[in-house]
C-alpha cells in the first residue's frame, strides 16, 4: 500500500488538495464533468476552421491537441481547475470574418492569431492588461458579449438553414420541412430541455443524437465498419503545424484583426476567470486571485501554441464550472480534461461524420447563453446605452466583431465629448477610437 500513500503524496505537494478542501477521487470526477461539458467543441471547431478552408482532419487534430496542451499548462502550472480550449466568437472571427469576407488565406489568419498571442503575453507580462481593462467602460465590456452571443447564433442558425438569404429583405426563414433545418430545431429543442434539467454533457449529448437521426432519416452517411468509428491511424494536423503565415500577416497589415483578437481575448478571459475562480472560491475578499498572473499567462501562450498547431486563439472556458460544481479546485481537474481530450484522438472518424446542422444548435445555445450578459448592461445613461446598443446589434448584422467594437468604441468617445462627459473617456479609448476610424479610412481608400 506504500506506493499509493506516495503518489498521493506527490499530488499532495503539487496541487494543495487539502488545502483546497479537495481529494484525488473528487478532482477525477471533476475532470470527467468538465470533459464531457467541453467536448462539444471537438465537433464544432473543426467544422468552423474547415468552412475557413483548413482540412477538417488536421482541424480535428489541432483543436485536441491545442486544447490538451494549454489546459495541461493552465493545471501543472497555475493549479486552476479549468480548461483552456479554442474560444467561440473567436473562431468565428477568424472563420467568418477575417477568412471570409477579408478572403484571407487561413494560414495568414492563423499569422494574426500568432501575433494576438505574442501581443497578449507582452501585456500580460507587463502589466498593461489591468491598464486596458480599466479603461473600458464596464457597459462596453458587458455589451461585446452580448454581441459574440448574437454573431455565433447567428452563425448557428446560418449553418443549419433555418436562415437564409432573401433578396428583397436580405435574411428569411429557410425551407424548415427540409431534413437538416428540421433536425436542427429538434436539437435545439432537445439540448435546451437537457440543459434545463441541468443534465451534464447536455450539448454533447444533443449533437450526437442530431447526428443519429441525420443518420436515420438519410442526412448523414451511416458508419459501415470499426474504422468509419475508431481511427488506427490519428489525426494528423501536419497539414496545419507550424503554417501560419506571419510574414504574411505582418506585409497585409493586420492591426485591427490582431486588436480585436487580443482585445476579445483579453476581455473574455479575464471575465471567465473571475467567474470561475469565485465560484471555486480561489479569490480571496478583497478580490485577488490566486495565481492570476500565470493563468493569464497561460492563455497568451497557448494562443501562441494555437497557431503552431493550426487553430484559433484558445481561452479559459466558461464550461468548466461544470467541475468545479463537482468540487474541482485545483490543477489536477484540468489535467484530467488535458489527458480525456488526448484520448479523444481515436474517436477521429466519428467526428469527422457530425455534420454542421448537428453541431449548429450548441452554436445557437452557446449565444444564448452570452445574452445572459445583457442584465449587466446599462441603458438608463444614453451615453452608455447607445454604444452598448451599437456594439451589439452591429455584430450579427455586419457580420463582423470587429465593426461591433468599432461602432461601439468609436460612439462612446464623441457622444460623451458632445454631451461634456469628455473627462469619462481615457486617453487609451481616444486611441482605441481613432485606431478604428483609420482603419475604416483605410478600408474605404
Amino acid at each position: 500500500m506504500e506506493p499509493p500513500r506516495t503518489q498521493e503524496g506527490i499530488l499532495e505537494r503539487i496541487f494543495k488538495l487539502k488545502e483546497k478542501n479537495t481529494d484525488v477521487k473528487t478532482e477525477l470526477i471533476a475532470g470527467l464533468t468538465t470533459f464531457v461539458a467541453l467536448a462539444y467543441i471537438i465537433f464544432v471547431n473543426p467544422n468552423i476552421l474547415a468552412d475557413a478552408g483548413i482540412p477538417k482532419e488536421a482541424a480535428i487534430a489541432s483543436t485536441i491537441w491545442a486544447t490538451a496542451t494549454a489546459s495541461l499548462v493552465m493545471g501543472a502550472w497555475a493549479n486552476m481547475p479549468i480548461a483552456v480550449a479554442p474560444g467561440m466568437g473567436l473562431n468565428a472571427f477568424f472563420a467568418y470574418y477575417v477568412v471570409g469576407v477579408l478572403h484571407l488565406h487561413w494560414t495568414v489568419a492563423l499569422g494574426a492569431v500568432f501575433f494576438s498571442g505574442i501581443l497578449f503575453l507582452i501585456l500580460t507580462l507587463g502589466g498593461i492588461r489591468q491598464a486596458i481593462i480599466k479603461a473600458v467602460p464596464m457597459n462596453l465590456k458587458c455589451a461585446i458579449g452580448v454581441g459574440i452571443g448574437l454573431f455565433i447564433a447567428f452563425i448557428g442558425l446560418k449553418n443549419a438553414g433555418i436562415i437564409v438569404s432573401d433578396k428583397a429583405t436580405f435574411v428569411s426563414v429557410g425551407h424548415l420541412t427540409q431534413a437538416e433545418p428540421l433536425l436542427a430545431c429538434i436539437g435545439i429543442i432537445f439540448t435546451a430541455a437537457l440543459m434545463a434539467r441541468g443534465v451534464k454533457g447536455a450539448m454533447l449529448i444533443g449533437i450526437m443524437a442530431v447526428t443519429a437521426l441525420g443518420m436515420a432519416f438519410g442526412a448523414v452517411p451511416v458508419p459501415k465498419g470499426i474504422g468509419d468509428i475508431l481511427s488506427f491511424q490519428l489525426p494528423s494536423m501536419s497539414a496545419t503545424f507550424m503554417q501560419m503565415d506571419v510574414r504574411g500577416a505582418w506585409e497585409y497589415g493586420l492591426f485591427s484583426i490582431i486588436f480585436t483578437f487580443t482585445i476579445v481575448e483579453l476581455f473574455d478571459n479575464m471575465g471567465t476567470l473571475m467567474g470561475l475562480t469565485r465560484k471555486a472560491k480561489l479569490m480571496d475578499d478583497k478580490g485577488e486571485i490566486e495565481n492570476i498572473d500565470k493563468a493569464l499567462t497561460t492563455d497568451a501562450m497557448g494562443t501562441i501554441a494555437s497557431a503552431a498547431f493550426g487553430t484559433s486563439t484558445v481561452t479559459s472556458y466558461v464550461e468548466s464550472a461544470a467541475g468545479i460544481a463537482e468540487g474541482g479546485r485545483t490543477g489536477l481537474t484540468a489535467i484530467v480534461v488535458a489527458a480525456l481530450f488526448v484520448v479523444s484522438l481515436i474517436f477521429a472518424p466519428l467526428i469527422g461524420i457530425v455534420p454542421g446542422f448537428a453541431t449548429a444548435p450548441a452554436l445557437i445555445l452557446v449565444g444564448a447563453l452570452m445574452m445572459a450578459e445583457i442584465s449587466s448592461v446599462s441603458f438608463v445613461d444614453f451615453t452608455d446605452g447607445l454604444p452598448a446598443f451599437l456594439t451589439i446589434i452591429m455584430m450579427p448584422l455586419t457580420f463582423s466583431i470587429a465593426n461591433g467594437f468599432a461602432f461601439g468604441f468609436i460612439s462612446y468617445t464623441f457622444l460623451k465629448v458632445l454631451t461634456g462627459k469628455g473627462k469619462d473617456v481615457s486617453w487609451i479609448m481616444w486611441a482605441v477610437s481613432i485606431a478604428f476610424l483609420v482603419n475604416f479610412y483605410m478600408r474605404l481608400h
